[in-house]
């Protein structure tokens, strides 16, 4: 898979330390969630579904965040305003980050990017790969979890614009929130001790 010059965007590369998760553990938790080789492929054809709609679902999410406070609070700077430029480098990765979500191996190189993806929200991280001091040292792992619900909610609609039956547009959405699932899920290790994790 061909990486995009994206600034921040490390996926793959020596910049992204190993996960923690055994590739045991992984394969068991991707059970969990029911992802299986038909999710992939719903995936794949998801991928080309949105392919020339990212753009248009960025600016869904970005109006969702924007019209609450306490979720835009989190890309403020250090004087608590939102920060343009972090908005702006968060929203080219996070496009990307759909890409990803369709056509990914769901292999080690992508459980590692979860666990990067998920430290870059923790005070480990946060802020620090757009060089922002922001106002918020960490994203709350509430908003973390409850962002599932609008990320695969409001995906539905972009997935029944190309004329597909409303059993591939099933198909499609149900394979999407196991990998919504299954990446919130990855995201939320660095926040907890590996004893309860």
């Amino acid at each position: 898979m061909s990486r995009p010059a994206i600034p921040g965007y490390t996926y793959g590369s020596t910049q992204v330390a190993r996960s923690p998760m055994s590739d045991e553990d992984f394969a068991v938790l991707k059970q969990t969630v029911l992802l299986g080789d038909a999710d992939l492929a719903a995936l794949r054809q998801t991928g080309e579904v949105l392919a020339d709609q990212v753009e248009a679902i960025l600016d869904v999410w970005y109006g969702f965040v924007g019209a609450h406070p306490h979720l835009v609070h989190y890309f403020s700077g250090a004087d608590g305003q939102p920060d343009p430029a972090y908005l702006a480098g968060v929203r080219r990765r996070f496009g990307q980050w759909i890409v990803d979500t369709c056509a990914a191996r769901y292999d080690r190189d992508w459980l590692d990017y979860q666990y990067e993806i998920g430290l870059r929200h923790t005070s480990a991280k946060k802020g620090k790969t757009d060089g922002v001091a922001s106002a918020a040292s960490s994203i709350h792992l509430r908003y973390l979890i409850a962002f599932i619900v609008p990320i695969t909610a409001t995906i539905k609609p972009f997935l029944a614009k190309k004329g597909h039956s409303p059993e591939q547009v099933e198909a499609m959405h149900t394979a999407w929130f196991k990998s919504i699932t299954l990446q919130v899920t990855l995201w939320s290790e660095p926040y907890v001790a590996p004893s309860t994790f």
